[in-house]
């Protein structure tokens, strides 16, 4: 019996001692010295050569039909909201049937030298105040 006693009170010292672990994070109201270490953010990635790569992977930013013609990028800028870079991209467009659409702006998000999404630049996009240069 005596036995029985002694191996419950082990096993839940031991629960126990286990559950505190995951208690004693870095906003724990414990003082500091128990607190475990906040990490660090990762490093920010080098900026990306944005003229490169939209001019390879100018299907990702434009239709093939739309016929982009003297497309432009603005320098890329770090994405607030994130850990990789945005960047506008202009062109003159033409729709499906070939009638000229004018120029077309568009913001990429650009992490890992990859274009994860583009949208068609607004005006909180900052994309007017740009400065240009061909691909």
């Amino acid at each position: 019996m005596m036995r029985g006693i002694i191996h419950t009170a082990l096993i839940a010292g031991v629960a126990l001692t286990l559950a505190g672990c995951g208690i004693a994070d870095s906003r724990s109201p414990l003082p500091e010295f128990l607190r475990a270490k906040a990490s660090d953010p990762p490093p920010l990635e080098a900026p990306p050569d944005v003229k490169q790569l939209v001019r390879e992977k100018l299907d990702s930013v434009f239709v093939a039909q739309s016929n982009p013609q003297q497309v432009q990028v603005s320098p890329p800028h770090h994405d607030l909201r994130g850990l990789g870079w945005t960047a506008c991209v202009k062109a003159e467009l033409t729709n499906a049937v070939g009638k000229p659409l004018g120029v077309e702006t568009y913001r990429i998000t650009i992490n890992n030298g990859v274009i994860l999404d583009r949208s068609r630049a607004e005006a909180e996009d900052t994309c007017a105040n740009e400065s240009y240069q061909p691909i």
